[in-house]
């Protein structure tokens, strides 16, 4: 096949050599690449491909990997920060004087857009070189540089949204705020902003206070950019428009559905989608092209004109379309194959699926290499490559249903199939009702909601009442669908995946296709038997057995028949059967084949779904969620245990409400949660809420929404707090069973090398906590402190606990007459997490004095405004001799624990 398709086997070495300079380097590019040539030069020779055939792809494997690298290395900013970029400060004052590249996006207290430098003054740093030749031509003492930043402004009043609303791409700006490098995963598998903005050819962040600060005038004459910012008017006013005739939730649903922009979509309506793998729908894409397609080619029938200039004219007008509705990957390609296609059918010519698509991936990855690692083109492409490929396949295995159900059937389920890989490499879940959910909603959003979206739109300038009708129309089925898709999800089953690995999404492909291909052979043969003639016995000249053998010994060869099918086949046969021999031959044979590639591919998915073995090790995750707690504790046996989930500070009062974001950062939902479930934690044994402060549980109530949880140990206190009550009401309403901490559990055994021993809350003899279930307000007095014991190693977690407790809870094991406390006292502790993140409240001399810990770990935001950790502090734990990790300076710590040994190891090493 790929012989016969050489442009489709040109693309694929083309983007396997791109990946190999991606993913690897020095010796190991050289190796990887060495391998994949010398595969290659085996596949040519086997198939007796001819030189020039072999070059070319020779060729395509090795320009591919080059092309990478150079473009790669090409990508370097012009400004040399050395403060920065050795880490000595945060950010320095900058002054910039640019052309706005981007649309101009406020949420909020924020405005965020692209700029392109042309001169910039940073405190202390000139460039030398070409720019310092004729400094008459710089402005001020500024250098030229060729920079993209992304900025971020930080609206001070309401009022200067307005200002921000003004500033439109092509807008030559002056700015001045403080150059900062993009964020970096500070937790492992975490999201790097720093590496997603370098792919976007971005390298510093510029942040700026209040609009003041940005002065922006519009372009005068005529630029090339004039036709973006137009476009970007134009999108706006389709906007509004379609705001007007769709109010509240559903303008921006419509927004998203037609013109690709999900600015306004509300968030929960998004995490609904998400959950039910339907986000594609809001993402403009192929069915998008294909609606517009249809829609302008009827336009142009009713109109009469001619084939060939309705074909024209909608190819010229695709352009247009893709440039409206944002130009994302998805839709790029989509345009791309719907212009060659329209090009293809306005010349007559030979049109090939997989060669349109190879012509547009190749197209893209030269003009960007960087687009082989963005989401949307690799879902894209890899899903129509694998509707063109498997559909015909996955067909005559449905010929039982009517065959507009099985088109949509058969569609669906590919899709589906295809997309699984990529869905839980990112976002680490699927829904087992995804299928249904997207056979009964794609059709109707697709086929029926987005036309009526479209013509109410078109309408609406010629005739707004008849438009508000349509809408009115629209609207109720979108009330259906949201209807619809809240209940699917209420009883979804979801399942949550840690990320596979590259070689476990080839080994899938190469399954599915196996099974596939056998299933669908075996079917076409079943279906070309039943058109032989019905009699059991037909009297045959010599030709025509000789012909009915080789027919037998055709299935025989495709399907690889058991030899007892064999021996009955022949029996049969040599009593003139031959009509049931080869039915038996063609109904039984290939089960073998198909039953070892279906067991095969169960095996893979079952070891995809298990998250790694640590092979009877435990392990201790500090997160770094910021100026917080959230540790994540996997014992020997497999159990997962969250203490505390971090949050989100908000000091904002009520008069601030317009500063409000539409999808506010929440450390739960982007941070905790997204870490769960690329480990794989499909539930969560318990969640210890260490204490009711917001920067220790606030991240939970997005835990508990999201991930199962058995149950939740609390310190037995009540306090008045939004975070609290939410996660308390998440738990009745899941029916999570509660336990309080002295009272309802002291000591907890979770495995034989696993032990769990509450201190604090402290408890009366009788076993009754003293606080009970009182309200109380002050909460870091009352945090759990408690001690891990997990194979031969020993970990005090502390919360928020203030001096006064921790001479309460040592005056309390000092007079314990069982021995337990003596024990523990006696004894060095391995690892302290250090309570209320280092403050000089907490770890007192004595407190140190009696657990005197081999380690100790801070868990602190980077350039927090309460100063933590305490110099006092570290200077205690110095003294002690422990060794100190701090996550605002060494990132997620983990901690792999086994045969009474610690292993370390942090996201970053300062």
């Amino acid at each position: 096949m790929m012989r016969r398709r050489p442009l489709l086997a040109f693309t694929v070495l083309w983007v396997v050599g791109s990946s190999i300079a991606c993913l690897t380097s020095g010796w190991r590019m050289a190796m990887a690449a060495a391998g994949i040539l010398l595969l290659l030069l085996v596949v040519c020779q086997w198939e007796r491909a001819g030189k020039i055939y072999t070059i070319c792809m020779v060729l395509s494997l090795c320009c591919s990997a080059a092309y990478w690298e150079w473009h790669d290395a090409m990508n370097v900013s012009d400004m040399h920060v050395p403060a920065l970029e050795r880490g000595e400060a945060d950010s320095v004052p900058m002054t910039g004087v640019g052309v706005i590249s981007s649309e101009v996006a406020i949420d909020g207290d924020r405005a965020d857009f692209r700029v392109s430098l042309r001169y910039a003054e940073i405190e202390g740093i000139r460039r030398p070189g070409a720019a310092q030749k004729d400094p008459a031509k710089l402005p001020g003492n500024s250098v030229e540089t060729a920079d993209t930043v992304m900025v971020q402004v930080r609206l001070l009043e309401q009022a200067e949204q307005n200002i921000a609303a003004g500033w439109q791409r092509g807008d030559s700006v002056h700015l001045s705020g403080e150059l900062q490098q993009p964020g970096i995963a500070r937790n492992f598998d975490g999201f790097d902003y720093r590496r997603y903005l370098r792919t976007q050819k971005i390298h510093w962040i510029v942040k700026v206070k209040g609009a003041d600060q940005v002065k922006a005038s519009a372009p005068e004459g005529w630029r090339a950019s004039h036709i973006l910012r137009w476009n970007d008017s134009l999108r706006t006013t389709l906007g509004d428009r379609l705001e007007q005739l769709f109010g509240g939730m559903q303008g921006g649903y419509m927004k998203g559905l037609v013109i690709g922009d999900r600015d306004d979509l509300d968030p929960d309506t998004f995490s609904e989608f998400s959950r039910l793998g339907l986000t594609h729908i809001l993402a403009i894409s192929g069915m998008h092209v294909a609606v517009i397609v249809g829609c302008l080619l009827f336009v142009c029938s009713a109109l009469r004109l001619t084939r060939e200039t309705s074909l024209t004219v909608v190819m010229c007008l695709l352009p247009a379309y893709v440039l409206l509705t944002g130009a994302s990957p998805s839709i790029v390609r989509a345009g791309i194959m719907g212009m060659i296609g329209l090009y293809a059918a306005r010349r007559g010519l030979l049109k090939d699926g997989l060669h349109i698509l190879s012509t547009a991936a190749l197209a893209m990855l030269i003009f960007n290499p960087y687009f082989l690692v963005d989401v949307s083109f690799q879902l894209s492409f890899i899903v129509t490559a694998g509707l063109m490929i498997f559909v015909p396949k996955v067909m005559p295995l449905l010929s039982f249903m009517p065959r507009w159900l099985a088109g949509t059937a058969g569609v669906t389920l590919v899709a589906q199939w295809v997309s699984f890989p990529l869905t839980i490499h990112y976002f680490n879940q699927f829904s087992l009702v995804s299928v249904a959910a997207n056979l009964l909603l794609v059709p109707v959003i697709s086929l029926i909601v987005l036309p009526l979206g479209m013509t109410s739109l078109l309408l609406s300038w010629v005739w707004m009442q008849g438009a508000g009708w349509i809408a009115g129309l629209t609207e109720w089925l979108n009330d259906m669908t949201f209807r619809l898709v809240g209940w699917m999800n209420g009883g979804a089953l979801m399942t949550i995946w840690p990320s596979p690995s590259l070689l476990w999404i080839i080994v899938y492909f190469a399954l599915l296709y196996g099974l596939l291909h056998i299933l669908s052979r075996r079917a076409g043969a079943m279906r070309r038997l039943r058109e032989q003639p019905s009699e059991d016995t037909i009297p045959l000249d010599g030709a025509g057995k000789e012909a009915l053998a080789r027919d037998r010994l055709d299935h025989l060869d495709a399907a690889g028949i058991h030899p007892l099918l064999d021996r009955l086949s022949s029996a049969l046969r040599r009593r003139g059967y031959w009509r049931i021999s080869n039915y038996i031959v063609v109904r039984f044979g290939g089960t073998t084949a198909a039953a070892a590639f279906a067991i095969a591919l169960c095996l893979l998915l079952i070891g995809g779904y298990r998250p790694s073995s640590l092979h009877g090790a435990g392990l201790v995750q500090f997160l770094d969620v910021g100026q917080g707690d959230s540790i994540l504790v996997t014992t020997p046996e497999g159990k997962h245990i969250l203490i505390d989930g971090g949050g989100t500070l908000n000091f904002r009062k009520p008069s601030d409400a317009w500063k409000e974001r539409k999808s506010p950062y929440e450390v739960g939902e982007k941070v905790v949660v997204p870490l769960l479930k690329k480990r794989g934690v499909h539930r969560l044994d318990a969640v210890i809420m260490s204490h009711g402060d917001q920067d220790h549980i606030g991240g939970l109530q997005a835990v508990l929404r999201e991930i199962p949880v058995d149950s939740i140990v609390f310190n037995g206190s009540l306090t008045d707090s939004a975070a609290f009550r939410q996660s308390m009401a998440i738990a009745l309403r899941k029916n999570i069973p509660v336990y309080r901490a002295g009272a309802d559990l002291t000591e907890w055994r979770l495995g034989k090398e696993t032990e769990i021993r509450f201190l604090s809350p402290v408890t009366s003899p009788s076993g009754e906590s003293g606080q009970g279930l009182s309200l109380v307000k002050e909460q870091n007095h009352a945090s759990l402190v408690f001690v891990l014991q997990m194979n031969g190693c020993r970990f005090l977690f502390t919360g928020d606990t203030d001096e006064a407790a921790e001479q309460k809870i040592l005056l309390h094991m000092e007079e314990r007459t069982d021995g337990g406390g003596l024990l523990l006292l006696n004894e060095p502790i391995d690892v302290m997490k250090v309570a209320h993140h280092g403050s000089k409240t907490s770890t007192s001399e004595r407190w140190m004095d009696a657990w005197r810990p081999r380690a100790a770990v801070i868990s602190a935001g980077v350039n927090n405004m309460y100063g933590h950790p305490h110099p006092d502090v570290v200077a205690r734990l110095e003294q002690y001799r422990a060794v100190i990790y701090q996550t605002n300076r060494h990132g997620e710590i983990q901690m792999l624990v086994k045969d009474g040994a610690i292993n370390v190891r942090s996201r970053l090493n300062p």
